[in-house]
């Protein structure tokens, strides 16, 4: 007989057991160690989490801070459950930053090489017009008699050549406003140009003061008797220091009233110290002393005119015709520019040494921080001579144009200057075309040398500028003066040419056309009319020049 304890027992085993959920399908008849483990690792956090939950929801008055601990669980969670080894990111420099120049060329010399087109460039290179007017020289004469002289202006320029133009164009320019006398004016020695020349070795005095005659009163000299109150010494003479870029109104209202009680006044330095926004008037003396007055001294004259001379000789095939370069990649102004190129470490060392030797402590000041990449982005590194190269066989000019380069002695040369020579081996030198004894009276004289490169260029059918500056600017003007108001200029767009120097994928057939598109622009830039603020000596139109009318002028 059973009894009662077995009945039970037997009921029970009997009974279905507590329902759990079914097994999940293995995909894998094994799980790897590590999944184990990551699985461990996961499920611990999760439970961490519930409880921490369950106990704050038995306290309501916690719940506030619910949003905030859960989002502090999930981030814990995350970082538990996160992969083993985080990815890592390597950091490319932005495109167009670092200088790859040479790659490009290296990939591109052999499609340079097979480009026979037979395009002239030189030829075809300008095409247009503004708006069926061109423009021609246009100062008024003037044959009255001067009124009597309200004193004599004393100027000191600073600067290189074009910088000590701008000078004594401004100066002529208050003379005239003031009803003054110029004194022929004082060049500055310069630490860095150091060229001890005066006003006559570049220029011819005498032109400038009978040019100018009807005008402006200009005198090579202070007269004794005012000399004689200041124990002949000039520095004794009152001095203005005029702040940059000063209007009219403040020469009319503070310069005048001294100049009438002195008799004679000094303002030193006088380079950028007069504001381009003028009238008319003060513009017209501008003009007549910088397109007309300012003539280069004989031998600079005659010794300019014969580089140009053998320029069109050696161009004949092109009808005369030749390219101008102004470079900008001396020392100095790769130093100044603060951009890296391709020379390692001693190029690095150089810019050191160049920086404090022309500019002691400026680069090393606390908190002065360089940044070649966004200098090379921003389009302030001067073009190397080999980037000058690619950019004008990309523009169409082929390996027989005839260039002449203007510049001071090249950074590196026999390095940097072997790709320019290999795609323009015609290329010349004020040095190539001239003896050392045609030199010799100009060599040790940076003025006098950039005076001649400044008539070379001028006369070039296409100037070509790399790095901005005094140089190219009157240039530019002094070009537009004398071709119809356009300045016949390349200014090349060196924010795009850093990003397109730095493409691993730029083609031959792509760069030439974007190439073309930017000597397209060059010309449409060329006629421009000077804005308020814009500077006269890059803009003569409409202040210099007078509009001719295409039409009219050819009925005639």
């Amino acid at each position: 007989m059973i009894s009662q304890v077995e009945r039970d027992l037997s009921i029970q085993n009997r009974l279905p057991a507590t329902p759990s959920p079914p097994p999940s399908p293995r995909l894998c008849r094994s799980r790897s160690k590590s999944s184990g483990q990551h699985q461990n690792r996961t499920a611990f956090p999760h439970r961490i989490s519930w409880i921490l939950l369950s106990v704050l929801l038995r306290r309501q008055g916690i719940l506030l801070f619910a949003p905030l601990i859960y989002v502090s669980c999930m981030f814990f969670h995350m970082r538990v459950a996160s992969f083993d080894a985080a990815p890592i990111i390597h950091r490319r420099p932005a495109p167009g930053s670092v200088y790859r120049s040479p790659q490009v060329y290296a990939r591109l010399r052999a499609d340079i090489d097979a480009d026979n087109t037979t395009a002239d460039a030189i030829s075809t290179i300008w095409k247009r017009s503004y708006k069926g007017v061109e423009w021609k020289p246009c100062v008024n004469k003037s044959t009255g008699v001067l009124p009597e002289s309200n004193g004599f202006i004393f100027i000191e320029a600073n600067g290189g050549l074009n910088q000590q133009r701008t000078s004594i164009c401004n100066a002529v320019a208050v003379a005239g406003y003031l009803n003054a006398t110029l004194v022929i004016p004082n060049f500055h020695y310069h630490s860095i140009w150091k060229d001890p020349s005066k006003f006559g070795d570049i220029y011819d005095e005498e032109y400038f003061i009978d040019t100018l005659a009807n005008y402006v009163r200009v005198v090579d000299t202070v007269p004794e008797y005012l000399m004689e109150r200041f124990d002949y010494n000039l520095t004794n003479v009152y001095n203005f220091r005029v702040k940059a870029w000063a209007p009219t109104s403040y020469y009319r209202d503070s310069v005048l009233p001294k100049l009438l009680e002195e008799k004679v006044i000094r303002i030193s330095p006088f380079a950028n110290r007069l504001s381009f926004d003028a009238p008319r008037a003060v513009q017209r003396f501008r003009c007549l002393a910088n397109n007309i007055a300012l003539r280069f001294s004989k031998p600079i004259l005659t010794q300019g005119e014969t580089l140009v001379k053998k320029m069109k000789e050696l161009s004949a095939n092109n009808a005369g015709k030749y390219v101008s370069v102004h470079l900008r990649f001396e020392e100095d102004m790769v130093a100044f520019s603060c951009c890296v190129f391709d020379g390692g470490n001693q190029e690095k060392q150089d810019m050191i040494a160049a920086r404090e030797r022309g500019w002691k402590g400026k680069f090393t000041k606390p908190g002065r921080v360089i940044r070649p990449g966004a200098n090379r982005l921003n389009g302030k590194c001067p073009l190397t001579p080999l980037e000058v190269g690619l950019m004008l066989r990309g523009m169409g000019f082929n390996k027989s144009t005839y260039i002449y380069l203007a510049a001071g002695p090249i950074y590196s040369a026999n390095r940097t200057m072997a790709p320019l020579l290999e795609m323009f081996p015609n290329l010349q030198t004020k040095e190539m075309l001239a003896s050392e004894e045609e030199l010799a009276p100009f060599k040790n004289f940076s003025s006098r040398m950039a005076a001649l490169d400044y008539t070379v260029c001028l006369h070039s059918e296409v100037f070509v500028t790399t790095q901005g500056g005094n140089f190219p600017h009157f240039l530019m003007g002094h070009r537009r003066y004398l071709f119809g108001g356009h300045s016949k200029t390349i200014r090349p767009d060196k924010r795009k040419l850093a990003v397109l120097f730095d493409n691993p994928k730029l083609g031959w057939r792509s760069f030439k056309r974007q190439m073309l598109s930017m000597r397209s622009h060059s010309d449409s830039k060329g006629f421009e009319l000077k804005r308020p603020s814009g500077s006269i000596y890059i803009f003569p139109c409409p202040d210099c020049m007078c509009r001719k009318n295409k039409t009219t002028a050819s009925a005639t």
